[in-house]
């Protein structure tokens, strides 16, 4: 198996209100750093109800994480637009939100998954597809 990066997004319509997830993994290294510089093994979007900007970033990394054991038990590199989660994962920032808090360890269970996970902070324009799926979601519930 190789490794593999999982570029996810989450969001919110309103903080808290109607949330979206969605995701890419791709094989391989980040590269440019956007997931089409890759082969995308997968692509996945959800709506997960209500929910704040922050609770659905995590939700969305838990469903990356969750879905990169499909392709790969080695390295994988986790690429979100949340410099936030980021920070909280890597232990820059504390997490002060007992929900958030719940979240991160489901995160660092999974972690345990693989042979290493890493975190690395993008900017929107560098996770396109990954922000593009939650809006679908939210389109997609709001139409329904």
């Amino acid at each position: 198996m190789s490794s593999v990066t999982v570029f996810t997004d989450g969001g919110a319509r309103g903080n808290p209100g109607p949330a979206g997830i969605g995701g890419v993994i791709v094989r391989g290294g980040v590269g440019g750093g956007k997931a089409g510089s890759g082969e995308t093994l997968e692509e996945f979007s959800s709506y997960i109800g209500r929910a704040t900007n922050n609770q659905a970033e995590y939700q969305a990394l838990l469903a990356g994480l969750d879905r990169a054991r499909k392709h790969t038990d080695e390295d994988v590199v986790c690429v979100l637009d949340s410099e936030l989660l980021v920070k909280q994962l890597t232990g820059e920032y504390r997490i002060k939100s007992p929900e958030l808090k719940k979240l991160a360890h489901q995160v660092k269970h999974l972690e345990e998954s693989f042979k290493s996970v890493s975190y690395r902070h993008t900017y929107r324009e560098g996770n396109e597809r990954a922000d593009a799926l939650v809006n679908e979601a939210l389109d997609k519930a709001a139409q329904a």
